[in-house]
């Protein structure tokens, strides 16, 4: 198909339902007719952009670049590109990213279909039952344009490509990267001290019941996918949506990040099962995590460090685990300490993780990630911070670190000479006697003993 078709958007056509009930269905691997995206596949992306009103001809209008559902014969897992334009004239630029973001919602909208993550991540499965039923990649098409319109209203014309080809999503693919990166630009030179309002998020709630998003200027959202300026728009247009303001009232620490407004979110939106968030460390109160986060954060207390792995990873870490396992213990809206969800912008933040050494505290990253950063990392640290070419294993790690002279080996030394200390007790009592005795009495009760020999001293 090459060419834009209009659709009729009317979802009670299709051949399967749609609505608010099937959101957080899992399609496990059995289930499976196909698979979008997803950690196997290298390029995939979502993307949408605000354009002019001659860009668009008609609301409604779809076309698929490459095979639809019926051409595949199940079990495969395939690259694939979601890219909607959107006209309004009050649709903004500033917008792009929550529309984005909706996407995630609209999709798990549909019965026998998953969504996961966002941007550049995503990861989505189409059932067999879906198949079976005549499921086509224009009738999500049509779900996306129909609900987008529907959550916004203002919006007077949608139209929506989907790619399965490989050639073309790999093109899109970087131009999608270039947005998003000129996106995360607009919050550089922020200050969480500089504003009164944070932001929170529950789009993730129907995956993480009891996880909230505390999203400031210095720090983005987990999945990476909204900044504080991406959510305060979303809460002005959307009020009673998933993005909504939080006054950040009184502070009470600055250097975990604590605040009485964030709190109280977060014991509203957690259902009472949180009374306290700090967003700068990942040691108290630690900050929940869904599953859609870009990496995970992670304590070695063999080396008092933290390491970072990212979800396009496909390795193991130096204690032995990979993403999949550290996700296990971090996500699923739950305040696990030394465990974090973590949002790649974060690392370019003088907030990220601040009040737990920030980045003299960081022991390990993936190479590929680490290239990635590479900009956010101290230049004095570039060199001291081991990749999977480097180390491979807790002992590999350490010899590595002590080589570099990494500043967490100073922690080492502090916390041995502090050890030392505690054990040498000072002679500060005078000698006093004791008043002797002239018997030894040994009793036993109930007990059995074998032994070869015992030898009593006085």
């Amino acid at each position: 198909m090459n060419n834009f078709k209009k659709y009729d958007l009317d979802l009670k056509k299709l051949p399967v339902d749609v609505g608010p009930s099937y959101e957080g269905e899992r399609i496990r691997g059995p289930d499976m007719f196909l698979e979008l995206g997803g950690p196997k596949i290298k390029f995939k992306f979502e993307l949408i952009r605000v354009v002019g009103n001659d860009d668009i001809s008609d609301n409604g209008n779809f076309k698929l670049i490459g095979k639809d559902i019926p051409e595949y014969n199940g079990g495969e897992t395939i690259p694939f590109g979601i890219f909607v334009e959107a006209y309004g004239e009050k649709v903004e630029v500033e917008l792009e990213g929550i529309l984005e973001r909706k996407i995630h919602d609209i999709i798990n909208n549909i019965q026998g279909m998953m969504h996961l993550n966002q941007r550049y991540d995503i990861w989505c499965r189409i059932s067999k039952a879906d198949k079976e039923k005549g499921l086509k990649f224009e009738h999500i098409g049509i779900v996306i344009m129909s609900l987008l319109k529907k959550h916004f209203p203002f919006i007077e014309k949608l139209r929506c490509t989907l790619i399965t080809d490989e050639q073309t999503v790999t093109d899109f693919h970087k131009k999608a990267v270039d947005v998003y990166s000129a996106r995360d630009m607009k919050t550089k030179g922020m200050k969480d001290e500089g504003i009164d309002t944070f932001y929170g998020c529950t789009l993730c709630q129907s995956f993480a019941p009891g996880h909230i998003c505390i999203i400031s200027p210095e720090r983005i959202s987990l999945c990476g996918a909204i900044s504080w300026l991406d959510a305060r728009a979303a809460a002005k247009i959307d009020p009673e949506g998933s993005n909504f303001p939080i006054p950040k009232g009184e502070c009470l620490d600055a250097v975990k990040g604590i605040w009485t407004g964030s709190n109280a979110a977060v014991q509203k939106y957690s259902n009472g099962k949180f009374q306290q968030v700090a967003l700068y460390t990942m040691f108290e109160s630690v900050h929940t995590s869904c599953g859609c986060f870009e990496s995970i954060g992670f304590y070695i207390p063999e080396v008092d460090g933290i390491g970072v792995i990212d979800r396009n990873f496909n390795g193991a870490s130096p204690n032995g685990m990979k993403f999949s396992q550290l996700a296990a213990q971090a996500g699923g809206g739950q305040q696990i300490e030394g465990f974090l969800g973590i949002g790649i912008q974060w690392f370019y933040s003088k907030k990220f993780l601040s009040a737990d050494g920030g980045w003299n505290r960081m022991v390990w990253l993936p190479s590929t990630l680490k290239e990635r950063i590479k900009d956010g990392i101290p230049p004095e640290l570039a060199d001291k911070i081991p990749t999977e070419n480097d180390v491979r294993n807790l002992d590999g790690l350490k010899n590595f670190l002590k080589e570099k002279n990494h500043p967490i080996v100073k922690r080492w030394e502090e916390a041995e000479k502090e050890e030392k200390e505690e054990i040498e007790i000072p002679d500060i009592f005078p000698d006093v006697p004791f008043p002797s005795v002239s018997y030894t009495k040994i009793l036993f009760e109930d007990v059995r003993i074998d032994a070869e020999s015992v030898v009593v001293k006085k």
